[in-house]
């Protein structure tokens, strides 16, 4: 399935996973307490020392978070992390929602670069002509590239609701962009 991007996305998969439906963060005696909230009420779900290397991640997560909300894949699902900072006795706290990503509306055309453009055109047409998804490894053959780069592409497009995948599963790419909307295969 992979690693969360960021030790703020993983936080907020867990607290989704215990049926949570957004997160806080307070700083008090030198450590950052991370609470998961369900219905009003709040259970801790990490501690970290301010001063360690991932209470110092956290708070840049928060911060960074704060100005531009996050658009993150959890459980592959698209969520929106917002950010509010509230002050709780003299020092930063944070208020984080979870909230599920919008569904793209079909008739619209999406926004995507060429390169994903090119991307969405050829898992179409594998798909079309092998009536199965293509596995990143067809992409790699095709675009020439290294399993890497096709992997952030292929998290790059579902993090932009251009397509779905069931994790943990091959081949379940499936395409969110209607056909008229994508270019020609190069």
């Amino acid at each position: 399935m992979g690693k969360p991007a960021t030790l703020l996305q993983g936080l907020c998969g867990h607290a989704l996973s215990l049926g949570a439906e957004s997160i806080g963060v307070e700083h008090k005696d030198g450590r950052d307490c991370v609470f998961a909230y369900k219905g009003g009420d709040g259970f801790k779900i990490a501690n970290y020392a301010s001063s360690s290397a991932d209470g110092k991640e956290l708070r840049g997560n928060l911060y960074a978070a704060a100005k531009k909300p996050v658009r993150t894949v959890i459980g592959g699902q698209v969520y929106i992390l917002k950010v509010r900072l509230v002050e709780s006795f003299g020092e930063d706290a944070f208020e984080v929602s979870i909230d599920p990503a919008p569904k793209p509306d079909p008739a619209m055309a999406p926004r995507f670069t060429a390169k994903q453009g090119q991307y969405l055109a050829f898992i179409y047409n594998y798909t079309k002509i092998h009536r199965q998804a293509p596995a990143e490894a067809d992409l790699e053959r095709y675009f020439r590239v290294s399993p890497p780069s096709i992997h952030e592409m292929i998290k790059t497009l579902e993090r932009n609701s251009l397509i779905e995948r069931t994790p943990g599963q091959a081949r379940s790419i499936r395409l969110l962009v209607q056909p008229e909307h994508l270019p020609r295969l190069d």
